[in-house]
């Protein structure tokens, strides 16, 4: 049976490239991904072949590597971050079932919550919940009810696109919704370009996040639970551990 293997290429595609990702990417004829992702890895890998799409031709460029992989070569579709994790795991699952039967291998990479979370401290130490804020594939609507419960159940909450062009202001719509829930002293942070040049990061109260415009879809931020804490600088969350030993 012809493969088909979704990578995860972690935040960067560079330190954070895990071997097993290296070793599918080595072990495959193709490597189809999206434009800026194929970008990353082209100098590491000059010697594959590979194919890129642009922005919202997802669905294009799964038939693509499922054609691709149907017609006998081993191919490898690669996702920034993780490969399931808002990642195109699902969809080459969805779109293979118009095709002959393909073994499919997810290869998983280091998300930004993970990536993000490791330069703020360690603020997904208990229970959270990541949320996306783009409404271009789920309903505002569904996403507010999202906010609200992560919020109210005291979830640490880390937000995937939380700003663009075109939605500039659905990160102060989410802190409205969150302020209803947390205090404003909340401590919270944010990454910019996680394991990319010019990465940056930002520790500040979920009053200050509101009003941040200094927030893109290279961003991930962070609200923190009411455990979460400021510790020589960092972002905290304690699992509990010393608690139990008082």
């Amino acid at each position: 049976m012809q493969k088909l293997t979704v990578i995860g290429l972690g935040p960067g595609a560079g330190l954070d490239l895990t071997l097993r990702a290296r070793e599918a990417i080595e072990s495959s004829d193709l490597i189809v991904g999206y434009t800026a992702y194929i970008a990353l890895i082209r100098d590491a890998f000059p010697h594959k072949e590979m194919v890129s799409t642009g922005m919202k031709k997802e669905v294009d460029r799964c038939r693509l590597a499922v054609e691709a992989a149907v017609s006998g070569k081993t191919t490898a579709v690669v996702c920034s971050g993780d490969s399931g994790i808002y990642g195109m795991a699902g969809l080459i699952y969805e779109v293979a079932q118009d095709y002959p039967p393909i073994d499919i291998e997810v290869v998983p990479g280091i998300t930004a919550a993970c990536g993000g979370a490791a330069v703020l401290g360690a603020p997904l130490t208990h229970d959270f919940a990541v949320i996306s804020l783009s409404d271009l594939l789920t309903p505002w609507e569904k996403i507010e009810r999202r906010l609200r419960a992560a919020a109210e159940a005291d979830f640490v909450i880390c937000l995937y696109n939380p700003r663009s062009r075109s939605r500039a202001d659905m990160l102060r719509r989410a802190c409205d919704i969150l302020l209803a829930a947390k205090g404003g002293d909340t401590p919270c942070g944010y990454v910019k370009n996680i394991g990319r040049e010019g990465q940056t990061s930002v520790v500040l109260s979920l009053s200050q996040l509101r009003d941040c415009e200094d927030v893109d879809m290279f961003t991930t931020v962070f609200i923190g639970n009411e455990q979460t804490k400021l510790l020589n600088g960092k972002l905290v969350t304690p699992r509990g551990y010393l608690q139990r030993e008082e």
